[in-house]
């Protein structure tokens, strides 16, 4: 019993000894807690460093995968404010990137969402490599490719092997492509297409805003449409409103005419382009060309302007006719479509078969008349014919026949001072492959012209007048002439003839204002009729 007792004991002092040392290190761990604070867990919001959030399975192999860890199932990944979304990867978590496999998705906020099979990430460098089916999404705008680099700063994704951008107006496609998702500015290089539902534009670079919906031309590009085709090295197209600027000798053709400028504005919707800089509109049908320093055109109204150099050239026959004026204007007349061209002050024009001045004019398709008003003279070889109007009518862009309805004159210049000259109240001359065959006076009808040998010497100067007159021309010489009725009349001698016989009362000669060519068209002659008036007096002082 007494051995019980002393075992009993024992025990006891075994369990205290045992509690005390449980309370000793009870103490001690007290202690350091108190003495040694605990190491902090790092920080989840470094905006520079790649964090991994999510992983159904985890996989670390320190001997087959030192560098990084494979996650499987549902992988979640955060780079700042880049939410990053696969069904598997491998996490360089020491170099902070990552690569992604299978139903990749990228998400930033509610606006900017990425698709792809792969993603590659570099975290240090802030670089996205997405491949194979990669979709990028921006609002109402939508990138596709199969390889996409996007740069997280400055936030901007490009492609180089292929891609398409869509919006809500246009498709685009090209080799390479890069988009802002900031500034929804995109560029594009290479087999450039601009798809539009009422046009598509080629180019080899192109500049387009998705939300201005304005592309900016800045290499040689041509948007083609049903309509019309536009060619341009520069400018800008808004292909909302279908309005644009074009630069650098841009042309617009339409329905066999083309419009070219240094400068258009084109409005594509209402068909009107306004030129700044060396127009050239060609009309390749009526075969017309119009020109000026400032211009537009309307292709709905067929309504066409030109000032400041303005020129209008007409090349339907083998002699090319170019007009000058200060205005140049042409439109159609309805109902019928007859076409008016019309040219106001300072109009000049030259062919090689006729010349002529005057201050306005104007021609009606529909009968073929050229009206030229306020001091109208026209010349044929060494005729010259003025009146206060004259009437042109022409037939297959020759002159047919000039009429003249109130104070018409005729000269025939046969040298230096000696001019066949007919005058009277109305005029009509007829012509024949471009030269003067017949001239019929009616009303009051006066004549000097100077008969000649077979060596072309003049024997003397007649004078007649009477109510009619015609005179029959060959070779652009008086083949005959028949007066009527009664006739009165006189012969002068030519070395009898003194310088008051010389002229008609009205006869004035424009030497001076011809047009001797194409160039000379633009030249600002002042009015000298009397420009044989020295020679004259030099000739009869002997």
């Amino acid at each position: 019993m007494g051995h019980d007792k002393n075992r009993n004991m024992d025990n006891q002092g075994k369990r205290h000894k045992t509690l005390a040392g449980v309370l000793c290190l009870l103490a001690v761990g007290m202690w350091a807690a108190t003495t040694t604070p605990q190491r902090p867990l790092p920080p989840r919001d470094d905006p520079n460093k790649v964090y991994l959030l999510n992983s159904d399975e985890l996989t670390f192999d320190k001997e087959q995968s030192a560098d990084y860890r494979v996650l499987r199932g549902n992988v979640v990944f955060r780079k700042d404010s880049m939410y990053m979304y696969c069904d598997s990867a491998y996490f360089y978590e020491k170099d902070n990137s990552l690569d992604a496999f299978g139903n990749v998705h990228m998400e930033q906020g509610d606006t900017l969402f990425i698709y792809g099979d792969v993603l590659y990430y570099n975290g240090n460098e802030q670089i996205a490599r997405l491949r194979e089916n990669v979709r990028m999404e921006n609002r109402d705008v939508t990138l596709f490719t199969d390889s996409l680099n996007y740069e997280m700063i400055p936030n901007i994704g490009y492609y180089f092997d292929g891609g398409k951008l869509v919006d809500s107006q246009n498709e685009l496609s090209s080799v390479y492509g890069q988009y802002s998702p900031d500034t929804k500015q995109s560029v594009f290089n290479f087999d450039v297409q601009l798809i539009n539902e009422k046009y598509t534009l080629y180019s080899d670079t192109l500049e387009y805003n998705t939300q201005t919906k304005i592309a900016d031309i800045v290499g040689p590009s041509t948007i083609v449409s049903d309509s019309n085709i536009i060619y341009s090295t520069a400018g800008w197209y808004n292909t909302e409103t279908d309005k644009s600027m074009l630069l650098k000798r841009s042309l617009v053709t339409s329905k066999g005419q083309s419009l070219t400028g240094d400068t258009i504005y084109y409005d594509r919707r209402s068909g009107f382009g306004e030129v700044f800089g060396n127009m050239v509109l060609n009309d390749s049908v009526r075969s017309i060309i119009m020109e000026g320093q400032y211009g537009f055109y309307n292709e709905r109204t067929e309504y066409s302007f030109a000032t400041d150099s303005a020129r209008v050239l007409e090349f339907s026959r083998g002699d090319t006719l170019y007009l000058h004026a200060d205005t140049l204007k042409s439109h159609l007349i309805l109902p019928d479509s007859t076409r008016l061209l019309q040219a106001y002050h300072g109009v000049r024009f030259f062919r090689v078969d006729a010349q002529g001045v005057c201050d306005s004019m104007e021609f009606t398709s529909a009968d073929s008349l050229l009206h030229m008003y306020k001091l109208p003279i026209i010349w044929n070889e060494n005729y010259q014919i003025t009146g206060d109007t004259i009437r042109i009518h022409m037939n297959d862009s020759s002159v047919d026949w000039a009429y003249i309805p109130a104070a018409a004159f005729a000269t025939q210049h046969k040298d230096s001072v000696f001019f066949d000259q007919v005058s009277g109240k109305t005029l009509k001359a007829w012509f024949d492959q471009g030269q003067l065959r017949q001239v019929d006076v009616s009303g009051n009808a006066q004549t000097i012209f100077y008969p000649q040998e077979r060596d072309s010497t003049l024997t003397g100067l007649n004078k007649a007048e009477s109510g009619f007159l015609t005179m029959y021309l060959k070779n652009q010489q008086m083949e005959k002439i028949i007066i009527w009725p009664q006739p009165q009349g006189s012969m002068t001698p030519m070395e009898q003839v003194k310088p008051d016989q010389l002229y008609l009362p009205a006869y004035k000669w424009y030497d001076e204002l011809r047009p001797t060519s194409p160039d000379d068209i633009f030249r600002k002659p002042e009015v000298k009729p009397e420009v044989v008036e020295e020679e004259k007096k030099h000739r009869f002082s002997h």
